[in-house]
């Protein structure tokens, strides 16, 4: 992991077409601005986590209703 200091208005790079921005830092919240091409998908870690989270149950369900079945 790569852990680097910037200021408001400061960027990093990574490869040639990413770049992370800060915008604006406020009560203990950083902004960040991604500018990144169309066809890459960013999400937050926390809405990945749950979106993993309901898929899983959705399985559990589908198994539940499967024994029912039988």
């Amino acid at each position: 992991m790569l852990v680097v200091t910037r200021k408001k208005g400061e960027s990093i790079l990574i490869g040639d077409d990413i770049e992370i921005k800060v915008s604006k830092i406020e009560d203990g919240s950083v902004k960040l601005a991604i500018s990144a091409p169309k066809d890459m998908t960013i999400l937050r870690n926390e809405v990945l986590e749950k979106v993993k989270q309901e898929n899983k149950n959705a399985i559990s369900s589908d198994l539940d209703l499967l024994k029912l079945l039988k």
